[in-house]
Order: C-alpha cells, then sequence, then structure tokens
C-alpha cells in the first residue's frame, strides 16, 4: 500500500479544513483584541487604520496609472 492513497488523501483534507477554521478563528480573536478600530474614549477611528487605508489607496492609484499607460513616460525625440 503506498503512501498516497484515498484514505490519507481524506485525513489531509479534513487536517487542512480543521486547521483553517481553527486558525481563521484565532486570527479573528487576536485581531479584535490587538487594534481597535475605533478608540472607544474620543469614537474617531484608529490614526494608524486611517494611514493604513491612505497608504492603499494611494498604491492602487499609482498602480492603476501605471497599468494604464499614463504618467510622465516621454517618448524619444524623432531626429
Amino acid at each position: 500500500m503506498g503512501i498516497v492513497n484515498r484514505r490519507n488523501a481524506v485525513v489531509g483534507w479534513l487536517t487542512l479544513a480543521v486547521g483553517k477554521r481553527v486558525l481563521k478563528n484565532k486570527a479573528k480573536g487576536v485581531a479584535r483584541e490587538a487594534v481597535p478600530s475605533v478608540d472607544p474614549h474620543t469614537m474617531k477611528p484608529n490614526k494608524g487604520a486611517v494611514a493604513l487605508l491612505a497608504a492603499g489607496v494611494i498604491g492602487a492609484l499609482t498602480f492603476w496609472r501605471k497599468r494604464s499607460g499614463g504618467g510622465d513616460e516621454t517618448e524619444p525625440a524623432e531626429a
């Protein structure tokens, strides 16, 4: 009997499925405790979250601009 068979494939698949679920729940719990999205005292959004959002928007716009062909690219002058 080889190592790769139906029984071992099912056991491996179940292990991955259960492991993903456990890790997702663990990550959600840690994320909630680590950085609140809103400061409970001032009811203002977290500065780090705002900075991350701004950086993401700037990065997306830069990527989009380069992909669309716009920008400061100069064409070679014809002689």
